[in-house]
């Protein structure tokens, strides 16, 4: 077991509202917390998802290149006033070179080394084990929220990359199927 902390860092995200989105035109894509709550699938494939555009006039220069999403990210919620969805995430799995930042009430989590598989955290941050602790770690009465400090104090248990690229095949071809039993 090692804390998440000790194996993933955190990004700067931004604050931009759904205000300052559109689903037309623009140069880069952001990730709003409602819609990992609501329509992302569990691996992140950009070209599979309805990503909404910064809008053109807002000031994205100041955001250092760092802090642009990268295949393998993880992006929580951090808000939500349901415990069940507090801290519920997504893994970045398929950029398509696409443009892409972690917006409003988002954590964006980037492992340090190349210890996991691309697409077994998304599936780890689903296990119970891990939703447990994030929902022990969420704070707040109406509005439940988690943050750094909190999250990166989360034990994670995880086999070898060998095991978890066996593990993340295995549970892609059971989330494809459950996706086409339900269209």
């Amino acid at each position: 077991m090692k804390r998440l902390g000790d194996l993933m860092g955190f990004k700067v995200t931004n604050s931009f509202s759904r205000d300052n989105l559109n689903y037309e035109i623009g140069a880069v894509k952001n990730i709003h917390y409602g819609d990992i709550h609501t329509k992302f699938q569990t691996l992140f494939d950009i070209t599979n998802e309805i990503v909404p555009f910064i809008n053109e006039e807002m000031n994205i220069a100041r955001i250092s290149e760092d802090n642009y999403c990268k295949e393998g990210d993880i992006i929580l919620a951090d808000a939500s006033e349901d415990l069940n969805d507090v801290g519920k995430s997504i893994e970045v799995v398929n950029l398509n070179d696409e443009k892409l930042l972690s917006g409003l009430h988002t954590l964006l989590a980037r492992p340090k080394e190349n210890i996991f598989h691309l697409g077994f955290n998304g599936y780890l941050f689903k296990s119970n084990q891990v939703r447990t602790q994030i929902q022990k770690e969420s704070q707040g009465s109406k509005v439940l929220s988690i943050n750094v400090g909190r999250i990166s104090k989360i034990e994670l248990s995880f086999p070898s990359i060998q095991e978890q690229e066996r593990i993340t095949a295995l549970l892609r071809l059971l989330e494809e199927r459950i996706h086409t039993q339900t269209k």
